[in-house]
């Protein structure tokens, strides 16, 4: 029986958990106790308060199985990316070099730094436990948020947007950071992501150079990086994909790895999502059904679980008592159903990032 759910102080043991086994460690899930207690009650008081508007608000869900009393996962929304302090990416472009003299004329790639993406809200913090991976527990927790801002849109921005880890190489070293940031920081790329995550990354802006990365100046395994995401990633790239977003010419600013964004309105979870009344039925006598994710009409007490989509004749969804108490739903109740399953997505450019 697993559940998305907000969280709450109690789950602190299992954030520390989550945080210290993520693959790659994550900058926007330190593995740092304070930090982490922060971000519950940032996240609490997020959800207590009344919001017309996106601003600098947070929240932190975790993925509880039931069976096992125990927190298997969580994952974060940022209402607004750069509301506290700009949100930096390297933005992909492309300068046109020409002589008419020499009759040369050169297209050369450069990354130039950005601060576009701070007005999206983002998704991210995503770590889960690996007993659960490759199930319908890793959509549930990866989706349930675009379920949540479904239900409050006035919380959170037009466009969504998800950071991916980057590429590492086999010595957990990042080629890109190898190249670039390491030259003005001196440190290496694990010391400086959890400094960026214990911390901020206000200093990139201090120390990073402010004019154009000319990519043919990069070395090759550099070069390679860009916008490639980590390995143990790539099942979410696909996923979200999947669901609409696009890669985006903007990446980390550490490790190169791919920002990918969306229309909310766009996704294939909010194209798809509708309210059902509720009839509660014995487990046994539901018809079979394909997979939905399903939640209920609530703020702080947010619960998302998956379950099957079986439809009475008159539009209402059978959901066994077990589902409805994890839900806190009774009979004739409205809840939000969206297809687990997705449809075969593309790996395409955002046309409007040309």
């Amino acid at each position: 029986m697993l559940v998305v759910r907000p969280a709450k102080p109690a789950d602190l043991p299992g954030l520390e958990r989550l945080a210290g086994t993520a693959t790659p460690r994550l900058t926007n899930l330190p593995a740092h106790r304070d930090r982490l207690e922060e971000r519950i009650t940032r996240s609490q008081q997020s959800l207590a308060r009344d919001i017309d508007f996106p601003g600098d608000d947070s929240y932190t869900f975790v993925l509880e199985d039931r069976e096992r009393g125990e927190v298997v996962g969580t994952a974060t929304i940022r209402a607004q990316a750069g509301a506290r302090e700009a949100y930096y990416t390297y933005r992909q472009e492309t300068l046109i070099h020409a002589s008419q003299q020499l009759d040369v004329r050169r297209e050369v790639q450069t990354l130039a730094l950005s601060h576009e993406v701070s007005e999206a809200s983002l998704l991210c913090a995503l770590s889960l436990d690996a007993r659960y991976k490759g199930t319908s527990a890793e959509s549930l927790l990866r989706r349930a948020r675009l379920m949540f801002i479904a239900q409050y849109p006035e919380r959170f921005a037009e466009i969504l947007a998800v950071a991916f880890p980057g590429y590492l190489d086999a010595d957990g070293e990042s080629p890109f950071w190898n190249s670039v940031g390491r030259h003005f920081f001196v440190r290496g790329f694990e010391e400086i992501n959890h400094f960026a995550g214990v911390r901020s990354k206000s200093f990139v802006a201090e120390v990073m150079p402010q004019f154009p990365l000319y990519l043919p100046l990069l070395t090759p395994q550099a070069r390679a990086a860009i916008g490639r995401e980590h390995p143990d990633h790539e099942t979410a790239m696909n996923e979200m994909l999947a669901e609409g977003f696009l890669r985006s010419r903007h990446v980390d600013i550490f490790d190169a790895g791919p920002v990918i964004k969306a229309e909310r309105e766009r996704l294939e979870t909010f194209r798809r999502c509708i309210w059902h009344p509720v009839r509660i039925r014995p487990a046994a006598s539901l018809p079979d059904a394909e997979p939905a994710m399903v939640a209920n009409q609530k703020l702080e007490g947010f619960r998302c679980l998956v379950t099957r989509y079986a439809l009475s004749p008159t539009g209402q969804l059978m959901l066994s008592p077990e589902h409805a108490e994890l839900l806190g739903v009774e009979e004739g109740r409205a809840v939000l159903a969206a297809p687990l399953t997705l449809p075969a997505g593309e790996d395409i450019l955002d046309e409007g990032e040309l």
